[in-house]
């Protein structure tokens, strides 16, 4: 599509996005949330929907939501009530889901992502509890023996819905409120947000206008979304859709769209439901949700501090760059990591560089998180400080970081294995240089001639012959001292 097609026209985007909670037992009974068990052995006559059986609400999973209902600005509501949101479809037992309908637990929210340069605010409409669905399994698909089986094992795990404004306008802009609602969930440990294993869903809202209208368009919802790189891709494709039917002259239907990952596009499932399609009616079987001052301030207590303030404090306490400090508050761990480095005696500074170069580039290559690496904080904080000593120069620090990462053993006793000592001492360097210069008249005699360049190639002659164990700032040094008295 041409860009000045694509320029009059203006994407509306609104996010659902469903967070499973990292409780052991579920929402309304006391079956395992574990993942991976053997289909249909975490049920019990209440997730199964049962005749008689009643739901007891979980304590924990409600703190939860309202843990992250403040890390996104929200007003938590002192009652709320749950609703049974009415649909038949194979894995929902009851025949129905109970959630929350027009009093949730927490609404009129709000987070800030970065968005062209500058922080935008991306208001968030409501975050609720529900709870989860079970699972259709197909198999022999699209071929003639086909087969299809139900595993009951998620029924009734807890899930919280956070629901944004219509105030996205790029899949740009989603993708990074997603990125940065889910770094806030890993900070808050409120969920492992493994997109794989489903604990972290989106769905999209987007629709389209007339570039500077006020009136919204048809909005299509787009579902399947289980990555973020295939969430930017859907709502690209969908926008550009719907941009399409608009220039031909044709009407944008309201429905439901699956994203195809193979195909790169979206393609309709279902008409769209309304509100009033669900039977919304309060739940009989539990009572209305009162949350006290002194659960809401429970629940605060248990805050940590969020990365935009983590950001801050890197900044404004350790004089990182904005852009390392961000990087290095994009994990909770890895800022933990950090911190235990400069806590251990090495300069801030110093330790941001070797943590988000060097040690997260062994880290890539092994497929190892931070929290599994194998080179403890204190070890590289000792490796930082006998850099900073000029006991070892930054070339060998890598040498020996490697060495760290592979074996587990310390920077002092990788150093001995391999004689590995930054050579300092100023007499043994002299005579090293003045070896070199005796021995190569014709690059003596073109840095006499002005070019200084030549030193460059000194210097590495002098630290080949001290096997790059001489400190290249001396080194440097006495070359310029010696090659000008030679000059004279």
């Amino acid at each position: 599509m041409a860009a000045g097609i694509r320029n009059q026209y203006e994407v509306v985007i609104g996010l659902e996005v469903h967070v499973q909670l990292l409780t052991r037992s579920k929402l309304f009974c006391g079956c395992s949330t574990r993942f991976g068990d053997p289909p249909n052995t975490n049920t019990c006559p209440v997730c199964l929907g049962l005749p008689g059986a009643l739901p007891v609400l979980n304590r924990d999973a409600v703190t939860m939501v309202m843990k992250a209902a403040l890390a996104l600005n929200c007003v938590i509501n002192p009652q709320s009530r749950f609703a049974r949101k009415n649909y038949f479809y194979p894995d929902l037992p009851k025949g129905y889901q109970i959630s929350q309908y027009d009093e949730p637990l927490a609404e009129d929210g709000w987070l800030e992502i970065e968005a062209g340069g500058s922080r935008k605010r991306i208001g968030i409409t409501r975050v609720h509890l529900e709870e989860d669905a079970g699972k259709s399994l197909h198999e022999g698909f699209p071929d003639s023996d086909r087969a299809s089986y139900i595993d009951l094992n998620r029924s009734g795990t807890p899930l919280m819905e956070i629901v944004t404004e219509p105030d996205l306008r790029s899949p740009e802009d989603a993708h990074e409120f997603l990125t940065r609602l889910k770094t806030i969930m890993l900070y808050l440990e409120v969920s492992d947000c493994n997109m794989e294993e489903g604990s972290l869903r989106c769905d999209a809202n987007a629709s389209v206008r007339r570039a500077g209208s006020a009136v919204l368009g048809t909005k299509t919802e787009v579902k399947n979304l289980n990555s973020f790189r295939f969430l930017q891709r859907a709502l690209a494709y969908e926008s550009e859709r719907q941009i399409e039917l608009l220039e031909n002259g044709q009407e944008v239907v309201q429905e439901t769209r699956l994203w195809d990952s193979r195909e790169q596009k979206t393609y309709g499932m279902r008409s769209k439901e309304f509100a009033h399609d669900y039977r919304y009616f309060p739940e009989p079987d539990l009572l209305p949700l009162v949350i006290t001052a002194d659960w809401k301030e429970e629940a605060r207590s248990q805050m940590p501090e969020l990365p935009d303030a983590r950001k801050q404090r890197f900044t404004r306490d350790y004089a990182l760059a904005d852009y390392d400090a961000a990087q290095l508050t994009s994990s909770k761990a890895l800022a933990g990591y950090y911190e235990e480095v400069v806590k251990a005696g090495a300069e801030p500074k110093q330790a941001a560089n070797w943590t988000l170069t060097e040690l997260l580039h062994l880290l890539k290559e092994s497929k190892r998180e931070i929290a599994a690496s194998p080179v403890p904080a204190a070890s590289l904080a000792e490796l930082l400080r006998l850099i900073a000593e000029d006991a070892i120069s930054g070339k060998m620090g890598k040498e020996v970081l490697a060495e760290m990462f592979n074996s587990g053993k310390s920077a002092p006793n990788v150093m001995a294995e391999k004689g590995l000592k930054q050579m300092s001492d100023p007499e043994e360097i002299t005579a090293a240089a003045r070896e070199i210069i005796a021995a190569n008249p014709k690059q003596t005699g073109q840095y006499r001639s002005g070019k200084a360049a030549t030193l460059g190639w000194f210097v590495g002659q002098v630290m080949k012959t001290t096997r790059g164990q001489a400190n290249p700032q001396v080194v440097q040094e006495i070359l310029k001292k010696e090659l000008s008295a030679v000059k004279e």
